[in-house]
């Protein structure tokens, strides 16, 4: 591991910062200077993580002390293979978001880069905290700053789906906040590493509470997962955000998954005790209802933005009923699923304002062209000719950038939603002892999603594009359609080096599986000397 490490550790959580700070300076009026910095910033973002990845995947598990000070008593930022798993999907959505923003949607209100450096500083510190008051701290950045890009660009919709939003998540933070009360009561520390080392000592007496608290924390991870029956606020909040904050908005259900899993692994592994795989038939049961709740959904979807919202639905179900599996093979799938599901998602947001706008004459150009037939030729219902029909260039390539992420979506070769659905299958039913009930009602309800979505994103597909017969040319600007092309091609960069990608996954989950590893990485974490003086000891030397 080199001297940098952690200087890019912390990076994430710095650049966001700063940059937020710098865009409050900048006047309103200087809107291209602002919206330079938000875009390099999240890119250069992009870049930290690629780095930390490299880093974390020949290094191992790196650790900052902030201030200096050891853990368990100092603030500690942890980067393993699953944060900057979750670092470089953030970049990639993000900088993409941040593109798409620039054509028209960053002025349509006040204060949206700052918001949305804000929203990046949470969840690259949501993904690398490593004590869990300060994951509370960083929830409540990224939620604040959700909350702003939720209501930008005003509009009764975003108004009353947006109070409903707030409402929940206030919700789920007051039941973060009393679990880790109850927590920190029971165990006397909320780093995480310690707490996976204290969970086996707890007496018995006093384990009705810690499971207890583990119940409240989860029931307000499984709302920010949206996992069925909490997830009613997604859809309406979702489809009535903004394209950039929509896509934006995808990662957030992804770490309420990510804390679930790295909570799980640490806390209730088969080290635990009596406490060892608490909770598991719940995230199992809650994982394989919300499956279907999103399978369902999206069969009654006609809206594209709908679909989109439901497919984040489908993802949820399929992370938790994957964790609640007692598979690595199948944690190391739902980690590769993870990745493109995000990716799709998002891109399927993006593109749900470009693609009404096919069906949008008023606001659209239309184009004129010869449609006198010919003898010879084949006539459509409105006996226009069927070949020779001119079809503007934004058409086509709308269309063709509306089945890639329709190929994603639903999980279809040849590109990487067909391959992480391989690697689920496979993986439920290559377990060890056979294939259980609940693997083969995953494996079921996965076929079913994948049939549903074909279906739904078919008849959304003849809605925009067929039944207009390419005779509206969409406005396309160059940072809408870069936007969308950044994160297909990252979706095709996936599936053409899927196999390196399977096996930093199955790395991942193998160390998940591990807990030793973290927990010495971060408790063996050594300070500075000369920087700061530990509690507990003497003045550092230099």
């Amino acid at each position: 591991m080199t001297t940098l490490m952690p200087a890019w550790i912390i990076a994430p959580v710095v650049l966001p910062l700063l940059s937020a700070a710098l865009l409050l300076l900048v006047s309103e009026k200087r809107r291209r200077l602002r919206s330079l910095i938000n875009v390099v910033a999240t890119a250069a973002g992009l870049v930290v993580a690629a780095l930390l990845l490299r880093e974390v995947d020949t290094g191992g598990v790196g650790v900052y002390l902030a201030s200096n000070w050891e853990a368990p008593f100092g603030i500690v930022l942890v980067a393993d293979r699953l944060s900057a798993l979750m670092l470089v999907l953030v970049g990639l959505v993000s900088t993409g978001a941040a593109l798409y923003a620039e054509a028209q949607w960053s002025r349509a209100g006040a204060y949206f880069h700052p918001l949305f450096q804000m929203q990046l500083l949470g969840l690259n510190g949501a993904f690398l905290t490593g004590d869990l008051f300060n994951l509370f701290v960083f929830f409540e950045v990224l939620l604040a700053a959700s909350y702003g890009l939720q209501l930008h660009g005003s509009g009764w919709l975003r108004v009353r789906s947006g109070m409903h939003y707030i409402a929940v998540n206030l919700l789920a933070s007051s039941l973060l906040l009393i679990g880790l009360a109850v927590l920190y009561g029971v165990m006397g520390t909320l780093s995480m590493a310690d707490l996976a080392n204290k969970v086996p000592l707890v007496p018995a007496s006093d384990r009705g509470l810690l499971h207890a608290s583990a119940a409240i924390l989860a029931v307000a991870f499984l709302i920010k997962a949206a996992v069925w029956p909490l997830n009613a606020w997604l859809v309406p909040a979702y489809t009535a955000a903004s394209a950039p904050a929509a896509a934006l908005f995808v990662l957030m259900t992804k770490v309420g998954f990510y804390v679930i899993l790295r909570l799980w692994t640490l806390l209730f592994s088969s080290d635990a005790g009596a406490s060892a795989d608490f909770g598991s038939g719940v995230l199992l049961a809650g994982g394989l209802l919300t499956l279907a709740f999103g399978t369902i959904g999206l069969l009654a979807s006609i809206r594209l933005e709908r679909i989109a919202a439901f497919s984040v639905v489908v993802t949820s179900g399929t992370l938790m009923a994957s964790l609640g599996m007692h598979s690595t093979a199948l944690v190391a799938a739902a980690l590769f699923y993870l990745a493109s599901a995000t990716l799709s998602a998002s891109v399927l947001f993006l593109m749900v304002e470009l693609v009404k706008r096919t069906r949008a004459g008023a606001k659209a150009q239309r184009f004129e062209q010869d449609t006198t037939p010919e003898e010879d030729d084949n006539l459509d219902d409105e006996q226009l000719p069927l070949i020779g029909r001119v079809y503007p260039i934004s058409i086509a390539l709308l269309g063709l950038a509306f089945m890639a992420a329709a190929l994603l979506v639903a999980g279809l070769p040849p590109l990487s939603g067909f391959l992480a659905k391989v690697a689920l299958l496979s993986a439920a039913v290559g377990g060890e002892g056979g294939v259980s009930s609940y693997a083969w009602i995953l494996i079921a309800l996965l076929l079913l999603s994948s049939a549903f979505s074909t279906i739904a994103l078919a008849r959304a597909g003849i809605r925009h594009f067929w039944s207009m017969g390419g005779r509206v040319a969409p406005q396309l600007r160059a940072a809408e359609g870069g936007a969308v092309v950044l994160i297909i091609v990252a979706s095709g960069l996936l599936t053409v080096f899927a196999e390196p990608v399977v096996r930093y996954t199955a790395a991942a989950a193998a160390s998940l599986q591990t807990p030793p590893l973290y927990v010495q990485a971060v408790l063996q974490a050594r300070a500075r000397p000369g920087y700061a003086t530990p509690p507990g000891e003497g003045a550092a030397t230099p």
